[in-house]
Formats: structure tokens, sequence, C-alpha cells
């Protein structure tokens, strides 16, 4: 059992038979006491592998076990409570979870773990209960996980977010517990349909896109192979926010996915750390450094169990909550009517954890942003420490700690950990700097998702000095020894070639240089012989003449008066001093990894090229992965049963590789009649998905056109709706005849959240309502084409349109794309991309064959190139182009204007203009490229062939690969299976 775990579970020895039937005590805890996966076998959960134990005793106990606590007290010894059980299991009445023993557990905790009245048992309350059915059957995997980790003290993985997109868990958990078919069986007999009990659980809102649906899809993949890991988060309680569409276009709406609680998750109030905040720093006489004073909260853990798929490993998503000690509550000065003040801090203290991604264009959204990734790092480096602390038992080895602790950072979110962990060591466990930052550095590693400059994190350094002063007197020690590895590798002789260096690489940006250093960078004063011959041509006066300020208005005498003078310049305001959190992951950490083999040559030949040069070893490529469990064989059902007809078993489930084996199917007409009913079979379920959420009837024998992604300029939504237009445009252009020969009826299909403040992302978001209002409404276009802007994407809606999609656009500027997840997700489900070759495009066109892939757009080494042409005015866009935006700005899609979304795309430099992200260049080619795609779709044998060689060429992009390469090249860790 581990830390902080249910309270007493009591199990009563051999029921009688009455007693197993019994609606109040045949209801359960299902435990798969089966054996592990020895090696590379894998042994399924069959339904006589679990045992379903009476709850409910009628009688005196015979054996009853007890679970208590260790989260508090260390050096306590458990009693092993799966040991016992499996000593124990002779004396168990066993039988298969049938429909019937489901059924009475759920109505067990209808009735006994109630949420809701009890007059009643209606779709949500039916939902809770089935919700704790489930948990039951995984609490005892979950605490036989981490019963066996704290005896085996593997090497164990923590992997920190800021965000984790679940999704729904029930159907996922029946699946990887393969009750499925038992649990839809079992609800049919209470008058209820697993799909609509399903429907009512909300998505955890815990993540917005990639990232976090990346960490989601790694807890997966670290469950199902065996892995010894866990993931840290926050648990959000409004999450990033509900999108909804109005007129006016996107808005935003605190999200409710916690109103009605979590059934999955269980709060461990014994298991919490404190967090400070502000203070100040003393030293005492021995030098020992204490951070005193200031704001204390508490975080407090909530678990939710992450159950692999056929194997009892079920490992832990941790997330922290927020709160103030009740003695903060100023009880003298509520009841003297000053309530708000009195519960000042007990509200500073909970909004930390109430959204994701708190808006930062204030001192206060700056502020409340670094304390949650502070909370994040410290209250997870807390628990991590507390566990090593008791598996070594009496005589702890700090050295060891690299050896039994991997702590992966994704992203630069959990940065701080660096400087924690570093804190922690020395002043509470007395380490010295040395021994502590050489512990720090083979503990931590760095992933890298991003090539732009604006999410590459800064913080600015008065605002965490303020916040967290003990931390930046570490960084500045770690920028001081880093200074001192530049100086030391590159010497003092080329000055010039040190301060590029410098520049480049510290830690602290527009900071001077420490005073050991302050003269390595001092230049020699100019002579007066210097100064005059700066320009040929050009005098010292001639120059204070061009800086005269405009004399508008005023007199001829003022004129040549100022004429004569020279203008005082004004004082150049100091650049911020800022803290760069991804310098410091590279320098903290002992790896440093891209997300797709593009990606990574970038983040080593620009992004971090001088790093690169100094440790080459750091540096890796991990190419992303998605989990096949939720993304084909759970949420494509109907495709799945295709694919494991065809490859002869489920085998594909575990090992992808055995998806490559439909290519050689990929012309059989049967296949392909097969394939294509199971593609309009979820179009179908799309096309009633569009209707529920915007009210719009589409054909479900069209081409599904899909874009589903965050809002942003550079994933070009904007190039997608303008090649729209273009189409629109053509269209009402032709005839009826000329318009049915030329053109595929199409449904286009968007989804994503623009940041709130994002008013360009927001613009376009409008655009595409606008669009879709004026197309979707044109009895001349009908069928032809229809325009569909999702409201609140998630994973949820994700997993009805992927299945359906025919057409996945993935079309962001080339080289400004990590990686992407949802393009693995599409070509898994047969669908066929059209994009740029940036991020995983580049691997995944390579793996599926370069016909299966629509390929259009400049390459990532032309961009800063054609960036510069823009720049000289050499840029000449294609007159289809113009047409489009003259046709944008005629009003026929409303009265809005579009010019500051239009103006972006225009001029030659500015801020938000000149085209930074290449729409009109990469124009021309977009539509050329769609029109192949009119041509292609229209041979349907062909589509379809392309279709099963993208799904069979997705083998690569699984999660599981990926999560066996962390493994082995940066944790270091192996598979512990349950005994």
């Amino acid at each position: 059992m581990f830390q902080g775990e249910m309270a007493t579970w009591r199990y009563s020895a051999m029921p009688t038979a009455t007693e197993a039937v019994s609606p109040r005590n045949a209801v359960a805890r299902f435990a798969d006491f089966g054996r592990g996966r020895n090696g590379g076998s894998r042994r399924g959960i069959k339904a006589d592998q679990l045992v379903l134990m009476s709850k409910w005793q009628l009688r005196p106990m015979k054996r009853s076990f007890s679970v208590k606590n260790v989260s508090s007290e260390h050096q306590q010894k458990v009693k092993d409570p799966v040991t016992q059980q499996e000593e124990s299991l002779a004396h168990f009445d066993t039988f298969p979870p049938d429909a019937s023993s489901i059924a009475s557990s759920i109505k067990h905790h209808a009735e006994f773990t109630p949420l809701f009245s009890p007059e009643k048992f209606e779709l949500p309350k039916a939902f809770f209960a089935t919700a704790q059915s489930v948990r039951d059957a995984l609490i005892i995997n979950w605490n036989a996980t981490y019963k066996c980790y704290e005896r085996s003290n593997a090497k164990q993985a923590y992997y920190l977010s800021m965000e984790f997109l679940q999704g729904r868990a029930l159907l996922n958990a029946i699946g990887n517990l393969r009750l499925t078919g038992a649990y839809a069986e079992a609800l049919n007999k209470l008058g209820h349909n697993l799909e609509k009990i399903a429907a009512q659980e909300p998505d955890a809102a815990l993540g917005n896109g990639g990232l976090g649906r990346l960490a989601s899809c790694f807890l997966d993949s670290l469950a199902t192979l065996n892995y010894p890991a866990w993931g840290y988060g926050l648990r959000y309680k409004y999450g990033l926010f509900k999108q909804r569409i109005t007129k006016d276009g996107q808005e935003e709406v605190a999200e409710d996915w916690l109103e009605m609680s979590n059934p999955w998750e269980i709060v461990r109030n014994d298991v919490t750390y404190p967090i400070k905040f502000y203070g100040k720093v003393l030293t005492d006489s021995d030098g020992k450094k204490h951070w005193i004073g200031g704001e204390d909260i508490k975080a407090v853990a909530y678990d939710v169990p992450i159950p692999g798929y056929e194997t009892r490993t079920t490992i832990s998503l941790r997330l922290w909550s927020t709160k103030a000690p009740s003695g903060d509550f100023d009880l003298s000065v509520f009841n003297s009517g000053k309530h708000t003040q009195a519960a000042e801090s007990l509200y500073n203290a909970e909004k930390i954890c109430y959204v994701l991604y708190p808006g930062d264009e204030s001192l206060e959204g700056k502020t409340l942003r670094l304390k949650q990734q502070f909370t994040l790092c410290s209250a997870s480096l807390q628990d991590i420490i507390a566990r090593f602390e008791r598996r070594s038992g009496t005589k702890v080895n700090w050295k060891e700690f690299p050896e039994k602790v991997a702590v992966q950072m994704n992203d630069t979110h959990p940065t701080l950990c660096i400087p924690e962990l570093m804190r922690i060591l020395m002043d509470v466990k007395g380490l010295s700097w040395n021994e502590a930052w050489n512990i720090t550095q083979r503990t931590m590693a760095y992933t890298n998702h991003t090539v732009l400059p604006e999410a590459l994190e800064k913080w600015s350094l008065e605002l965490m000095q303020k916040l967290l002063p003990r931390h930046v007197d570490i960084i500045e020690m770690i920028d001081h020894e880093l200074i001192r590895t530049i100086v030391s590798e590159y010497g003092t002789a080329d000055s010039n070639l040190l301060e590029k260096k410098l520049k480049q690489m510290r830690i602290l940006e527009n900071v001077e240089l420490p005073a050991e250093f302050s003269d390595l960078l001092v230049k020699p004063k100019k002579s007066p012989v210097a100064v005059s011959t700066d320009v040929p041509g050009e005098t010292e006066e001639e120059e204070d003449e061009e800086q005269i300020e405009p004399t508008v208005g005023k007199s001829k005498s003022v004129k040549a008066i100022q004429g004569k003078k020279k203008k005082i310049p004004e004082p150049v305001p100091e650049p911020p001093k800022l803290v760069r959190m991804a310098n410091l992951c590279v320098v903290g950490g002992h790896a440093v990894n891209g997300v797709a083999a593009i990606h990574s040559e970038i983040v080593k030949d620009e992004v971090f090229n001088d790093f690169f040069q100094l440790w080459p070893e750091k540096f890796q490529n991990k190419t992303n992965g998605v989990t096949p469990r939720r993304w084909i064989h759970f949420c494509n059902p109907d495709l799945s049963k295709i694919i494991t007809s065809w490859t002869g078993s489920e085998d594909w489930v575990l090992n992808t590789e055995k998806l490559s084996e439909l290519r050689k199917f990929a012309d059989n007409e049967d296949l392909q009649a097969q394939w294509r009913a199971a593609k309009r079979s979820n179009r179908l379920k799309v096309a009633s998905l569009i209707k529920e959420k915007t009210g719009y009837i589409v054909s479900p024998d069209s081409l599904f056109d899909i874009q589903v992604k965050r809002i942003h300029e550079y994933k070009r939504q904007l190039l997608n709706i303008l090649g729209i237009v273009y189409r629109y445009k053509m269209m009402k252009e032709m005839s009826a005849s000329e318009r049915k020969k030329k053109f595929v009826p199409r449904v286009c299909i968007f989804g994503g959240k623009a940041f709130a403040t994002y008013v360009q992302a927001k613009r376009i978001v409008k655009f595409i309502t606008d669009v879709g209002a004026v197309v979707n409404n044109d009895p001349e276009i009908g069928d032809l084409l229809k325009v569909i802007f999702v409201p609140d994407y998630n994973v949820s809606v994700a997993e009805l349109l992927i299945p359906a999609s025919e057409l996945s656009q993935h079309i962001s500027t080339a080289g400004m794309e990590a990686s992407g997840t949802s393009n693995m997700k599409f070509a898994m489900n047969g669908c066929i991309l059209i994009g740029t070759l940036d991020g995983a495009n580049v691997e995944i066109r390579q793996e599926v064959g370069e016909d299966n892939f629509f390929l259009f757009g400049a390459r990532a080494n032309e961009i800063a190139g054609l960036r510069k042409e823009r720049a000289k005015g050499k840029f000449v866009p294609d007159p289809r182009f113009e047409e489009v935006k003259k046709f944008v700005r005629s009003g026929v899609f409303g009265s809005s204007s579009y010019d500051e979304m239009l103006g972006s795309l225009e001029g030659n430099e500015g801020f938000g203009r000149a085209d930074y992200f290449l729409v009109g260049k990469d124009f021309p080619s977009y539509i050329d490229c769609q029109a192949e795609v009119d041509e292609a779709y229209k041979d349907q044998k062909r589509w379809t062939r392309m279709s099963i060689m993208n799904t069979a060429g997705s083998y690569n992009f699984s999660s599981d690969r990926t999560i066996h390469e962390y493994a082995r090249d940066i944790w270091n860790i192996k598979p512990v299976e349950l005994p």
C-alpha cells in the first residue's frame, strides 16, 4: 500500500451461497490476481482471473486486513496486504465478474456511496455508481502496484507536467480491464446504455492541447509496459475555459468539471506539504541558508489511478490542490464585519489551482503563474524525496538518489525543480553545493516542445527575487558556474566570441557579470582618431542636425536657435533583467530531447546550438507517439475489428508493428469495402454531433476535412479558411454542373480554443464562423461545401472526429511545429494528411509513403530567406491570394471588419504585419494541392488504398515506442511486473 492510501478495508472469507448473490453483499471489489507478463510475453486478463470479493458482511469476519497510511511515518513498517491476499486466496469464494455481479456492484454504490438522492436512478447517478464500481476494481491493483514498488525499491520515473489532457476515464478503464462487454450488459440489466452513461462524464479540465495529451498518452504507455512511474500535475478547479461560439466569436466561461465531484480521484488528506512564497533568506554563522517568513500554504494530494492494458500495473497521477491552514482564517476580523479581509489568505492559496494558464498581462497574473509552477515543483519534489527516504530505510545515501529517481520536465513549466531540489538538498538535508549539484544534474531531464521564441519562458528576475528569494540565490550561483565553464571552454583571447557565447548561453539575461568576471569584456576606449573616421563624409555636426526634432508651429528665429543646439538624447531604458528557464533546464539536467526528428535538429542547430557545441552528449530525439488503446482500439471499434480480422489477432493493440501487415491487403476489394463502411458509420456519428452542437445538417457522404488544434497563427487555420473562401468564390462563379464536375462535396470542420488574451487568434475564430454562416445557408452550394466550427473542442469530441476523418490538415509554417500528435492519431485511423514538412509530418510521410500524403509549402530551411526577401519588398503575391482578400473585404461574409486580420498578411515589415507565418507565400501551393485532393477522392479505390496505407504506416507512432526509448536512453528504468 502506498502513501496516504485508502482507509481500512475488510473482506469476509468464504461467503455463503446466499450471501454471494445478495444485492447487498454481492457487490464488490474486482482484483486480478493472475500472474503478470514475463519477459516479452503477454497474458490477457481473463474473466476467471478476476476475483470478486464480498464487501458487505452479514456475519463476523473470519479474516481481515488493514491498510495504514505510510506517508506521515516514513519508517513505519506496513503489513503486506498483497501477500496476505495471495496467501488467503484459497479461502475466498471466487467467481468471474459477470454482468449480474457487476450490476449488483453498481446498485450497491448507488445506495451506499451516494452523491444523489435515493428516489431515482437516472443517468448522472448511474454514471457515478458505475465509475465507483470500476474504481473498486482499479484500487486493488493500484495498491498492489505500489506495494510492489515499495518492496523492490526499483528506480522510478516522475513525469512533471502543467497539463494532463486525460479525457473521459470510464470507457478507457473498463477497456483496459477487458470488462467493456460485461459492463454494457450489466447496465442494460439496470435499464441503461453504456454509451449514454459514458457520455455523462465530463472531460477532466487539466490541459489544453498536445502537451497535455502527450503526457496522458505517456502515462497510459508507462502503465501498460509495467514501468515504475508516476505523473505529477495540478488539480485545476476551472480548467482553461469552456468555449462558447456566439455571433461575436469565442466567449470563455469557467469549466464545471468538478461541480459534481470526480469519482476517479482519491484525496490524500494526510499527504500534504508546505509551500512558501516571499520571505527572506538569512545566513547563520556556519554559512547555512534559511528561508524564513513570507506566505505559507499547503499542497494537498489528489490521486487518480492510471490502469495499464492487459496488466495488473496501475500507476498514479498525483494532482496537487492548494489551501491555507485553517488558522489563517482570521475569525476576529470576520466577526468585525470585514469578511473578505478575514478570508484573504485562504483565497490567495486556493486561487493558485483555479485556472490553467491564467492571463499574465498583469503583474498579478504573472505572479499567479509563477506560483503555480513553483507549487508543482516543490510539492512533487518533497513527495519524491519523502518516498526515497522511506524506501532507503534507516541509512539514506543521497548519492543513490539519481539511481532511484528520474525527473522529466515536460517543457519549461517545471524548471523550478532544479533550484528547488538544490535548496532541499543543501538547506534541509545538509549537502554541499557540489554534492547537490551533481545529484540534481543526474536526476533532471528536459523535453523541449517549441522553437517559438515567445514560448521559451523568461521570467522577470525582479518578480522571482521577490517571490522566491532563495531560488534566485541558487540560480545566480548556477549562472556563475556556467560563466566559469564558458570562460574555461572558450578562453579570453577572443573577447567578441566570449561576449557572444555569454550573451546566448547565460541563464540571467541583461544582468551584469559577477565581479569575478567583470573585467573580461572591458573594451578599449576609442581614440579621437577612431571617432573621426567612423563614416566617410559624415561629420559630427551633420549627425546632430539629423537628430533635431520637428519644429512645426515655432517661429523662424526659434528654429534657427534650435538648429545650432545639440539635441539632448532621451535616456535609453534599461532592458529588463530576466531568468531564461530553457537555458536553466539545459544546464541543470543531463538530457535534452526534441520531440520529432526535424525538431531535434532545429534544437541542436538553432535553438540551443551554443549548448550543443559545449555538451553534444546531452541532446537526443524522442519522436512523440500516441496510445493505440484510446486513439484507435477504444474510440474506433468498427475499424479495430477490421484490423483484428485482417491481421489475425488483437496483438496490434500492444505491438503496433502488426499494423504494417495491412499493406499486403491494401488493394483487396473486400477489405476496402469494409474499410469504407466503417468510415461512413463514423461520419454518421459526427453528422449527429454537428447537428447537436451547431444546428447545421451535413451529408455523411461528403469528404470530411478536419483541422482541430489550438488556434494559433503558426498553425495557420487562417490559410485553411482562406483556401475555403477561394473554393467558395470559385463555386459561385460556376454553373451548377461545372461545380459538381470540378469539386467533390466537403464538410470542412474546425475545432480548437484561442487563448483568451490572444486577439488575432480570436479574430480567426470569428472569421471561420462568419464564413460558415454564409456558406452553410447558400442554397446554390448546398451539400457541396459546409464550414463547421465545433465549439469547446476536447478529447471526447476528438474521439468522434478523428475516426470519421478522411483528410486532416497539419499545415503549420515549416520549422515551427515541434512535432504534433494529432497528425499521428489521424494517420492511425486511416486519415490522409495534407501538410508541410514540419514536425512529425516528415516522419509520417516517410512511413506511410509519399504517394499517400499531400505535401505543399516552403521547406524549413527556406523560411528565414523568404522572410528576408519579404522585408526587402521582393515578395510578389499570387493573384489568387489577392482575389481572396478582396473578396473577403467586399462584405460577402458580413459587416465585420477583417482589416486587422488581413493586415497581418500585408506590408513588408512591422509588428503584426509582413505575413510572418508565410500564409501568402504558401497559398498557391496549398490550393493546388487541394485540387489534387479532389481528384484523388473521386477515385474511391485509390483513396481507400491511401487510407489503409496510412493506418499501416502509423505503427511507429505509438507512445509505447516512445516510452521504451525514454526508459532506455534517459531514465534508465526497467519494467517491474507484479508478482
